[in-house]
Parts: C-alpha cells; structure tokens; sequence
C-alpha cells in the first residue's frame, strides 16, 4: 500500500528530475551567486511575490532556513514568539537554542499564534528588564504544525499586534504551496510578502529533491539585519550548498509556466490537497473523528491503540499524540505523488478496521 506517512517520501515529481538531469553536464560557477539558474529563479520568484527588491536565497531544508533566518533577524539577547508546538520547538532538536536563541512559547493550542496569547508572553518577558529574554520576532507557520490554514484576517491581526511591539515578523513556509492552494485560502504570496520581514517557500514537502527558497522581502530593522547577516550565517550553520544550481533548476522549474498555464509548484500542491480532501471525507463516512483544523495536505484522525498499530503499519501514518482518554492522533500525509487510487486503497482498510 501507498505509505501516507510525509510529503518527502518521493524523490521528485518528474518535470523536476528532468530540470536538475538537463542541467548535469553543465559547468556553474559554484553555490549560488552568479549561477544561471539560481538567478533565474530568483527573477521567477520575486515576480511570484510582487516584490522585485527582495533578497531570494537557498537552503537545502528547512531547519536550517528556520535557523538561519532567526538568527539573523534575532540579537544575543532576543527570542521569537511562536506557539507551544511550534515547529522551532518539537521537531527540531534544539536547533535555534544550540545556535543561542530563544523560542517564548505561548499557550495557543491549535497552531495559530495569536495577539491575545502573544501579548502575556511579551509583558511577561518585558517585566524585569535586562533579567529576561527580550522578545525581538514572531514565528509562524502556513501551513500550522496540525495542518491549519493562516486566513488573511488573522495573518493580519498577528502582523499588526508584531508591528506595533516593533517586533520581526519570520513565516516558516515548508508547507506554503498546501496553505495558498487549500480549500477556503485567502492569502496570497504577494499579501504575504508585504507583511513580514522573510518567509521561505517550502520545497522539500512540495515535489523537489531538497530545499527551500528564503524570501527577505522587509526593509525594516529586522529585515536590514538579516539581509547583512544571511550570506554569513548560511555558510556558518552549514546551510549553504556547494551545487547550488541544483536548488535553482528545481525552483526554475517549478516556478517557470506558459502564461496559460498554472506554474508547477501550485499544481503539484493542489494535488496534494485535492487527494486530502477526498481522504478526510472518506475517514469522516467511515465513522473517525477529525482532529484539529487541518484543510490542508495534512489529515489528523483519532483512533483506539489496536486501529493505530494496524494503520501504522500497513500506511505508515504518525501518531501524534495520545489523548487523556487513551485515543491516540494519527496523522496522513498526502503529496503530489498519491493519487486518488492510494486514497480508496487506505480508506477500505479503514473501513474493515472500524
């Protein structure tokens, strides 16, 4: 059976394997500055933005995208807000703390970091003076760790709240094509990019080999201070790829489109979403509870232990969490690579596990 256990179990949707195989024999400069490709794809997604100033840089995923950016944006002495699950937090080891920042975890239980939320932390932090972490960002995530999807009324709200405590603004994207084209999206690139300081458009989790597109769209303090600091801190934290063509081709690629046609990365995201849809409505039919909010790419369903096992092993989906009642959260995943036959094929062993 098709595994649902990520988006990155593929290694590349086809148009992307050709982009990087026709670029093989060539010759490049080496890393990114001055490659055919890599600039290439810049233009590409600074048009997508609507923002032909900004910085566009590469990583090869998105810890050390997440890592580098608050670094850069964040002084010895700051930390950046974000939610309780925060990616930063529970997935990461420790990654933003080992290179000395902080991550001020609020009490937002859903993914969604929220002024209210945001607002305790801050005075909380702010009370002693020099004795605390200064709060100096915000950190987000589109899509949220539980599949949630940013509404535009909300991105501003916490854009709003960010910018009226001078605070930096960073949204981790490793899921932004499964937010921008999930059922319900109000958001647009190009609204993003007015708002924050740097966002990253996720590769990894959309169809491509590796990597993650770092947009520094911000002219503010924050923004300033990482567009100086990125060059340094990507090579430093080990973010910085030697072949970096190979990351340009694969954004190329997924960015480049016939003017009648949807570029590649929204469609393989779509996709993914699409065959979502059909999968959370055939585990609702067949009598499972939906957990959180996710419209997204991402489903989360709960189970008893005995239907966690068997799931586990036939669909490789990942358990979450375990409820105080003894249901455990599983989660399935789907990408550009599954396809509608895959759905059906889960969904009738659920429907003999029910």
């Amino acid at each position: 059976m098709h595994l649902f256990r990520n988006d990155y179990s593929e290694g590349a949707a086809p148009q992307i394997m050709d982009a990087v195989a026709a670029c093989g024999g060539e010759q490049s400069v080496g890393y990114t500055e001055g490659d055919a490709h890599c600039e290439h794809a810049r233009e590409l997604i600074r048009e997508a933005c609507g923002c032909p100033d900004a910085m566009v840089e590469f990583c090869i995923g998105g810890t050390s995208a997440n890592v580098i950016c608050l670094s850069g944006m964040l002084r010895d002495w700051e930390g950046a807000i974000c939610t309780r699950d925060a990616h930063i937090i529970v997935h990461e080891t420790g990654a933003l703390a080992a290179c000395g920042r902080t991550s001020l975890a609020t009490d937002d239980a859903d993914g969604f970091l929220t002024p209210e939320a945001a607002e305790r932390v801050y005075q909380f932090q702010m009370g002693t003076g020099r004795h605390m972490t200064r709060p100096g960002a915000i950190y987000i995530t589109d899509t949220t760790e539980l599949g949630g999807v940013w509404s535009r009324e909300r991105f501003d709200a916490i854009c709003d709240w960010a910018r009226g405590h001078d605070l930096g603004i960073f949204l981790d994207g490793a899921r932004l094509g499964s937010a921008l084209t999930a059922p319900g999206n109000d958001l647009t690139l190009e609204h993003i990019a007015s708002r924050v300081d740097a966002f990253y458009i996720g590769g990894t989790k959309n169809g491509m080999l590796m990597g993650e597109a770092i947009v520094i769209c911000g002219h503010g303090e924050h923004a300033q201070r990482l567009r100086e600091a990125f060059p340094y801190l990507q090579k430093e934290r080990g973010g910085l790829l030697a072949k970096g063509f190979l990351l340009g081709a694969q954004f190329e690629a997924a960015f480049e489109a016939a003017k009648s046609s949807e570029a590649l990365y929204w469609q393989l995201a779509r996709h993914a979403n699409k065959c979502a849809d059909r999968l959370r409505q055939g585990l609702v039919a067949a009598g499972l509870d939906l957990y959180g909010n996710s419209t997204s790419n991402q489903v989360f369903v709960t189970v008893s232990e005995d239907q966690e096992a068997r799931l586990a092993q036939a669909a490789g989906c990942e358990t979450f969490y375990v409820l105080a009642d003894g249901r455990r959260v599983v989660r399935f995943v789907c990408s550009w690579a599954t396809a509608a036959e895959d759905v059906d094929k889960l969904l009738g062993l659920v429907r003999e596990l029910a």
